[in-house]
């Protein structure tokens, strides 16, 4: 899993003045809605006793731990401890990880990682979202499977025909013509030909007698969103995937998908019970896959050039592990009992204030319910 990126964690209509929970990178995370309208982002874990604050409530622009009362700023800073006598201070480690948010495309996004603003890479650039000739409508679903699986799943052009033959993809014709890929950074994509089997149901009003062999553009856009864009012989459909990780093996899966048919708000049902289709069609082999995670070693799986786009992925993911960006060791704090960990990805304010790095205090889930939790420094 790749840390120092904007990971879009929520629909933007999800978060409102109520803690709500999300979890990604394997960390919990608690999002709300300040009163001047910004969506704030912390750690769900209270540095006294680890309750988590998404159970908790808001007062004013503070959530409120649902155990003892501790009341925590959007930036990480404890302000106030019911239980301490007046006059009592707050301790200098009464603190968490506050992570930087902003909202773009209808979506929720925070910095996850320590990098300062200018070294940040970019949000994904979506340019349907703000064109009037598209509708977009929100779709979300969880995947038992590692979110790189599922990233590379959607631009393997390869697998169109098979898994998808009675959708898009033509068992008949299933040659990949060799195809050149744009390259950034932080992107990659492809224009790649595919003779897609005739439409049917709603959409295939809108179709001719004859289909030709259609314009598929793939692409994977840091750190784990696909881009599949559709020319139908009566319009586009865009979908952007936003893979988000779970843990190793789960994966939470948020779709915006824009077309430029059937506009109207009669027609989203159908546009999400296609994507539903397509979805569930390939998850039963995305959730079969092994090994559960993707290799390291790319000599490890068998390449070939339909294959460029995956590989693309692979060399770029691998000079980012070795730029120290995967989520490793360093990500970790075990307790005192044997397999009691946590992912705890460290935010920019501990580069900022570098007296604070050591303040924050880490607590891992027990095992059950009925353990208590134990702290790691």
């Amino acid at each position: 899993m790749l840390k120092n990126f904007w990971y879009a964690v929520e629909f933007s209509e999800a978060v409102g003045r109520r803690p709500r929970k999300v979890t990604c990178l394997g960390q919990d995370f608690v999002l709300w809605r300040r009163r001047d309208g910004q969506v704030a982002c912390l750690s769900d874990l209270c540095v006294h006793r680890g309750g988590a604050l998404s159970l908790g409530t808001v007062i004013e622009d503070r959530v409120v731990c649902p155990y003892h009362g501790w009341e925590y700023e959007p930036d990480g800073g404890c302000v106030k401890i019911p239980a301490n006598p007046p006059g009592r201070g707050i301790p200098k480690k009464a603190r968490i990880d506050s992570y930087p948010v902003v909202e773009k495309y209808g979506m929720v996004w925070t910095f996850l990682g320590d990098l300062p603003e200018e070294e940040r890479p970019p949000i994904p650039y979506i340019p349907q979202h703000d064109d009037p000739a598209f509708r977009v409508i929100h779709w979300e679903t969880t995947l038992e499977a590692n979110y790189e699986r599922a990233l590379e799943n959607v631009v393997d052009a390869a697998h169109t025909p098979f898994v998808h033959g009675t959708a898009f993809g033509n068992p008949d014709k299933p040659e990949i013509p060799d195809y050149e890929i744009t390259q950034t950074d932080w992107y990659a994509e492809a224009d790649i030909l595919l003779n897609p089997p005739p439409p049917k149901g709603l959409w295939g009003m809108l179709a001719k007698a004859r289909i030709d062999p259609v314009i598929v553009t793939n692409g994977w856009y840091l750190p784990n969103i696909v881009k599949l864009h559709v020319r139908l012989p009566f319009g586009d459909l865009i979908l952007y995937d936003f893979n988000i990780p779970v843990s190793q093996n789960r994966t939470h899966v948020k779709i915006l998908g824009y077309r430029n048919f059937f506009t109207g708000k009669w027609a989203d049902a159908n546009a999400a019970k296609r994507i539903t289709r397509i979805f569930e069609q390939d998850r039963l082999v995305v959730e079969s896959q092994r090994p559960e995670l993707l290799p390291f070693d790319l000599s490890a799986e068998l390449h070939l050039r339909s294959d460029a786009l995956q590989v693309t992925y692979r060399r770029r993911r691998q000079q980012l592990i070795d730029r120290g960006w995967w989520v490793g060791g360093d990500d970790i704090v075990t307790g005192d009992v044997p397999r009691r960990e946590a992912t705890v990805i460290a935010s920019p304010a501990r580069r900022d204030n570098p007296d604070l790095a050591r303040a924050w205090v880490h607590k891992t889930r027990g095992e059950s319910l009925n353990e208590p939790a134990h702290s790691a420094e």
